[in-house]
């Protein structure tokens, strides 16, 4: 039997994760040009907070509805957020992010102990800038995708490009206020200052395209003309519009799939958050957007998107009104996409500074085409901070509840932001939970969260305090625990009895004890793994030891300033970029590499295999800070 069909069956569900260091974040501001950002989005709901009367119950009597919620953003809160944050000033960093991370996790504390080809190491920077790690989703075709094509498909039921400008920031401010009853008024009037026929036309059609639900009449007031924008059929149509799954089916051509695909390329954000922005430029619901994997944020990624009855016309528009984004590739489709559906990731890679000879680079390449590497869960699992993930997840699997709380808030080790720290501090002088949130200007962190839900529940009733948190972030903390004992047990699995088969690695037999000594040094049983909680009860499953990466290929070039791109990407060859010339020699050298990964795999781990050295951020961290010394 080949070694990359080798199994190990693990206590752990797998999930689709995307692979990234998220090294020291950098902030960059959106432009708003043509397009409108509103303040207030009281459709739009949150992922991670619900209002007072729609907080979900204790975890075992949510229902579905509640998680798919959970899977949404409520922009409005998070723009108070960080208002809140503009009176706090800036906060004074005693300590540089290297020092900081001094506390954070490496390798060793995680179970990856062990390497598969016996080739050399050498050192590299990875993601020293993030534009030096890229990721090409693979559809369900099997095709890489690529942003080449930023043409709108065009039909007669499309309202001119005109509508979508023709409106101004003013007019559009009333208009939304109108449709969320947010004013006494009953109308909203614009009045046409270039009054002809197709002027009037292109504002009733900006009118009922960007606001669903308002209807449009042409009025004369002491001779000069006006569009007067109202609602059809008061609130309650509103609320039908504003909530049903079908948010604009009263304009959607019956000819035309349901569902825009487009390809979205990014950077520097992750699915999510990119995700909230276009749903915030739109006066959408998040849960609109469908797609296949969530991908990276320190990177720039290409993946495909789906979502309902929005037009193509509209979605381009936002091209020129975001930066780091870029929309393409439009269809229309009559399905959304869904999670799992994509056949894996392609890579394109950085390794800035690499100290290793031509000939130790090409060992180290064959042996990750030929070999592969080992499929540990990459160290993003597992936080940032001095309390790794897995510790609570144990904890919560021990039914220990205390220790869940006191893990999560009690003062750490670690790069953390100034109003988290106070909040720890203040939770530890007076366990308080409103009095520490109070110190939180970010309330939708899991932090704010747990806080919300103590001052509701109170810590007599610490689960259904927790259960505030959404599923997704719940479940995160046993999914990390069980990585935990994943990586552990491949690297047990490995030392004990190499890359040959054995008996065990396709049942629980011959490494079972293994597993049974870990779990019962964890006040755990391998053999009742049911949770009292059904969230908590979760399955085992099968994930191959070693992964052999495709379409693997590499080069070494040799740079003078760091701060140059080494590749070009998507945006670059749509705006016909020529690619880098490379000097034959420059004062430092890199490692460009490309390879194909299948879903639930890390890239880090790839590249922890040809540089075999530790992928930590805490490593790469003081990596990054030496050399720029």
């Amino acid at each position: 039997m080949e070694m990359t069909n080798v199994s190990l069956k693990r206590g752990c569900l797998v999930v689709e994760d995307n692979d990234g260091v998220a090294l020291q974040e950098e902030t960059k501001k959106q432009k708003v040009s043509e397009c409108y950002l509103t303040n207030s989005q009281d459709g739009v709901e949150n992922d991670s907070l619900h209002s007072s009367e729609d907080e979900p119950g204790p975890p075992e009597v949510e229902d579905a509805k509640k998680d798919e919620k959970n899977s949404s953003a409520q922009v409005q809160e998070e723009e108070e957020e960080e208002d809140g944050l503009s009176e706090i000033g800036e906060e004074e960093e005693p300590e540089s992010f290297a020092d900081m991370m001094k506390h954070g996790l490496t390798e060793l504390d995680v179970g990856i102990t062990k390497f598969v080809s016996p080739h050399e190491g050498f050192s590299g920077i990875l993601k020293e800038r993030y534009s030096d790690f890229v990721v090409h989703e693979i559809g369900k075709d099997g095709r890489i995708s690529h942003l080449d094509d930023l043409s709108v498909p065009m039909d007669k039921e499309d309202p001119p490009e005109e509508a979508l400008t023709v409106l101004t920031a003013e007019d559009k401010q009333q208009l939304e206020e109108l449709q969320l009853f947010k004013n006494k008024e009953t109308s909203v009037a614009i009045e046409v200052v270039e009054d002809t026929k197709e002027k009037r036309t292109i504002i009733h059609q900006a009118i009922k395209s960007l606001f669903p639900g308002l209807e449009t009449k042409t009025e004369d007031r002491e001779g000069r003309k006006y569009i007067v924008a109202y609602h059809a059929a008061g609130k309650k149509a509103l609320a039908k519009v504003r909530t049903a799954a079908d948010p604009r089916k009263h304009s959607w051509p019956k000819s035309r799939g349901s569902y825009c695909h487009f390809v979205l390329y990014k950077e520097n954000k992750d699915t999510m958050d990119a995700i909230n922005v276009l749903s915030k430029y739109l006066r959408v619901k998040p849960n609109i957007f469908s797609y296949m994997g969530t991908k990276d944020k320190r990177a720039i990624t290409v993946q495909e998107i789906a979502v309902l009855k929005i037009s193509a016309q509209r979605l381009a528009h936002l091209n020129k009104c975001l930066m780091n984004f870029k929309l393409g590739n439009f269809s229309y489709q009559k399905t959304p996409l869904k999670l799992g559906e994509l056949q894996g990731n392609h890579f394109t890679v950085v390794l800035r500074n690499i100290t290793g000879t031509d000939e130790q680079v090409q060992q180290a390449m064959q042996s990750l085409k030929e070999t592969g590497f080992i499929n540990y869960y990459g160290m993003q699992r597992f936080g940032t901070t001095a309390v790794p993930t897995y510790q609570v997840g144990r904890a919560i699997l021990q039914n220990s509840w205390t220790e869940v709380i006191d893990l999560i808030l009690k003062p750490r080790s670690g790069a953390e932001k100034g109003y988290l720290v106070k909040c720890r501090e203040e939770w530890a002088k007076t366990k308080d939970p409103a009095s520490a949130l109070k110190k939180l200007p970010v309330k939708r962190c899991v932090e704010g969260q747990l806080l919300r839900g103590l001052s509701k529940y109170g810590m007599k009733n610490i689960v259904s305090a927790f259960g505030i948190i959404p599923r997704n972030n719940r479940l995160m903390y046993i999914h990390s625990y069980q990585s935990y004992v994943w990586n552990n047990m491949v690297s047990k699995r490995i030392e004990d009895y190499g890359l040959k088969p054995v008996p065990g690695d396709l049942v629980l037999k011959g490494v079972s004890e293994a597993y049974r000594e870990m779990l019962t040094a964890d006040n755990l049983d391998i053999d009742n793994m049911r949770h009292t909680i059904r969230d908590y009860s979760l399955s085992g499953a099968y994930r191959k030891i070693i992964i052999r990466p495709q379409n693997v290929s590499w080069e070494v070039v040799a740079y003078n300033d760091p701060k140059i791109p080494l590749f070009n990407t998507d945006v670059d060859n749509l705006e016909g970029k020529p690619p880098p010339i490379f000097a034959s020699e420059g004062k430092y050298r890199a490692l460009k590499m490309d390879f194909s990964l299948p879903p639930s795999t890390y890239a880090t781990m790839a590249i922890r295999e040809v540089l075999k050295m530790d992928t930590s951020i805490k490593n790469q961290t003081q990596l990054n800070t030496n050399w720029l010394r």
